[in-house]
């Protein structure tokens, strides 16, 4: 029997601990290693599965198109593969910042997945799944799977890996990035030698190719980047507007956090080993067998 109460599902966000350009493919598309770090600030998404096949978002995001909206187009992109009949309200509580380099658009598609398999009852695979996600964008992959992550390829070539435990100070200076408009930057750097998972983790030096590109273009990102460093190494994530450094605990944290600037937002984050997703689909699957 398909469940027909709504549900609330978390939807975390990412850093880049690195983010490194490889080269160029044919296509396009770009060759990067990256770690994915996952965080446990979340937006919610609230999911209601319908009798009929209808797929409605309930509080649509000012200025995105319903083709254009993520969730929907998630949703749709899982009744296409499986045939499903069942269809789904969407509601989402953003707490994310939108164009902010932290995945929040991909993380809210793969919650979709991920909760409306479990739903539906389709019967879906981490891996059926991420094929399903990549198609709707490369960080989707790893939301998917629930993981923080060693990255390779266009980003859905993962390996779990597991991260020290620490606390971050997040920045997001207002600034909204395009992303695909950095990629294209004839000035960015696309040639980064190839590192390992065991240089990484013992500390061999990284760097985010796409910060110059961004700094460049965009005054508020330079200026957050130059202000959180003055407490500790700081480093942009993804494609930016968010910047992030690595405190000591979370006395450091709080501090620094509330010395941010008032014309910027400032988050204390920790990083997870695993998604709260997972365990949200752990905790349904009890629900419903109980």
């Amino acid at each position: 029997m398909i469940d027909a109460s709504p549900s609330v599902w978390p939807a975390p966000a990412k850093l880049n601990l690195f983010l490194h350009v490889l080269g160029r493919r044919p296509d396009g598309y770009h060759l990067l290693q990256t770690v994915f770090q996952i965080i446990d600030l979340a937006d919610a998404v609230t999911l209601t599965a319908r009798a009929d096949a209808d797929i409605r978002r309930i509080d649509p995001l000012p200025g995105v198109a319903v083709v254009d909206d993520l969730c929907v187009r998630a949703a749709l992109a899982l009744q296409r593969v499986t045939g499903c009949s069942m269809g789904a309200e969407i509601g989402l509580i953003k707490r994310i910042p939108i164009g902010g380099g932290l995945g929040g658009g991909s993380s809210d598609a793969a919650t979709v997945l991920v909760a409306l398999n479990e739903i539906w009852q389709t019967g879906l695979n981490d891996d059926d799944l991420a094929a399903i996600g990549l198609q709707l964008g490369a960080d989707v992959p790893v939301f998917v799977r629930m993981h923080s992550a060693w990255a390779e390829g266009v980003g859905e070539i993962l390996q779990a890996v597991d991260l020290p435990s620490r606390i971050f100070v997040l920045v997001h200076p207002g600034a909204h990035v395009a992303t695909p408009q950095i990629f294209a930057a004839p000035e960015l750097t696309r040639d980064t030698p190839a590192t390992t998972i065991p240089r990484f983790l013992s500390g061999e030096p990284t760097h985010n190719d796409l910060e110059p590109v961004v700094r460049a273009r965009h005054r508020e990102v330079d200026s957050a980047l130059r202000w959180l460093s003055n407490h500790a190494p700081a480093r942009m994530s993804g494609s930016g507007s968010c910047v992030f450094a690595a405190m000591a605990d979370e006395a450091q944290a709080q501090a620094v956090a509330a010395a941010c600037p008032e014309a910027w937002r400032a988050f204390v984050v920790r990083g997870l080993a695993q998604s709260p997703l997972r365990e949200a689909v752990m905790a349904y699957r009890a629900r419903r067998a109980g």
